[in-house]
């Protein structure tokens, strides 16, 4: 799913005309608009700056910005109106150099510190320039915004105005409108929108309720001379009459589409198992860890391990010795320790120090093993993002929905 330039354009500009933003001059290319206090606060991203204007009543400026939704269009008007505003600007006077630039005004900064640049005009009356065009941030936060301001509306149907000047009042009749998403995912997407509508009353649904809404003038505010009836039809069960009637409709599609995706799905896993079980099929050393244990403590418990070197015992804590005396004695800073203490540190440290000598086949082997449980666990998470990938799935959502009473 896509949008073109005039698309764009044409949500966009719906969304300002809605929120009732200012329009200050617009193209078939670009709009530039100052934004109402809504939008502001929408689209600016300025909490704090709204909250002060909340405590203390201080009048609100809100900030403009120019949307440009064909840059390429925009780029080429901009350079045809410098180039037309060139050809009627005055011709320069006889005595000046046609190169060079215009004189700098004559300031006080610039008396004393020289020539000053020019700075970025900031505050209230700058305008922003932005391009909106499909993908962009943006207009992802102009749908999202128009996404979080409309997802529930409750609208009236105007009436004429021969309606106003009648002895009798017309009567509303309560429809429940719900616009659902319809996704059918699998390594390709699409995307279809069904807003269908059901009536309170009767309990009649209609598809294609937004065809019937576009022919009528619906506003906010309840029209004089009118009543409104009180629904038949709860909304919890109108909503699952909606969602029943949407679930016979997608059953009765194609779903050919599935079984496409299914068989490349079969063939993604089939060359993924292949590989992964190729690599695991690998020769890898056994290592045996009890016996590796066992050894251990059989060096801990006799003081020698299988080289025959002898091996440091730690000694009883209720026996104490002098080597004990030494390991726990708190360190003490630098230049109070005396020799003899420094002698008995050194020599039990030498004692202390274990043996660093491995067999080298045993770290392989180890290594080897720790490789084989990385590759089994990449293995399944390949596994595992194929299905996410592959697997047909619809998904159904109800992105909007209101209550409309229609004559």
């Amino acid at each position: 799913m896509t949008m073109s330039p005039h698309e764009v354009q044409a949500y966009v500009l719906t969304y300002l005309e809605t929120l009732d933003c200012q329009i200050m001059e617009r193209s078939p290319a670009h709009v530039t608009v100052k934004l109402s206090p809504e939008a502001d606060k929408a689209l600016t991203n300025r909490p704090y700056y709204w909250g002060f204007v909340e405590r203390t009543g201080a009048p609100a400026e809100t900030m403009s910005f120019t949307f440009v939704f064909d840059p390429d269009a925009h780029q080429q008007a901009m350079e045809a109106a410098e180039a037309k505003a060139a050809q009627l600007a005055p011709p320069p006077s006889p005595g000046a150099n046609p190169g060079s630039p215009e004189a700098p005004k004559d300031t006080i900064l610039g008396r004393y510190f020289g020539i000053v640049p020019s700075l970025p005009q900031l505050g209230p009356g700058r305008i922003l320039k932005e391009d909106v065009v499909y993908g962009s941030r943006r207009l992802q936060q102009i749908f999202n915004a128009a996404r979080e301001g409309g997802e529930y509306v409750n609208l009236f149907e105007q009436a004429a105005k021969r309606q106003l000047r009648a002895t009798a009042p017309a009567v509303y009749e309560p429809w429940l409108g719900v616009c659902f998403k319809v996704e059918f995912a699998c390594d390709l997407k699409r995307e279809e929108l069904h807003f269908i509508g059901i009536s309170l009353r009767t309990g009649e649904i209609v598809e294609k309720f937004g065809s019937k809404l576009n022919k009528r003038d619906l506003s906010p505010r309840l029209a004089e001379n009118m009543h409104v009836q009180t629904a038949k039809v709860s909304l919890a069960d109108a909503g699952a009459a909606l969602e029943s009637h949407l679930t016979n409709r997608l059953l009765e599609l194609d779903y050919s589409w599935a079984e496409k995706a299914k068989e490349r799905l079969d063939l993604e896993l089939a060359v993924v198992d292949t590989y992964y079980e190729a690599v695991l099929r690998e020769d890898t050393p056994e290592v045996d860890v009890d016996t590796l244990s066992d050894s251990s403590r059989e060096v801990n418990a006799s003081g020698k391990d299988q080289a025959g070197s002898s091996t440091p015992i730690q000694p009883d804590r209720s026996e104490p010795s002098r080597n004990q005396n030494v390991h726990l004695q708190p360190i003490e800073p630098a230049g109070v320790m005396i020799g003899s203490d420094v002698e008995l540190a050194a020599e039990s440290a030498v004692q202390a120090e274990p043996d660093t000598e491995t067999d080298p086949e045993q770290d392989k082997a180890r290594q080897a093993v720790m490789d084989r449980e990385a590759m089994k666990l990449q293995y399944e998470t390949r596994r595992t993002e194929m299905i996410w990938q592959y697997e047909p799935k619809v998904k159904v959502t109800a992105i909007s929905s209101g209550m409309f009473h229609l004559r």
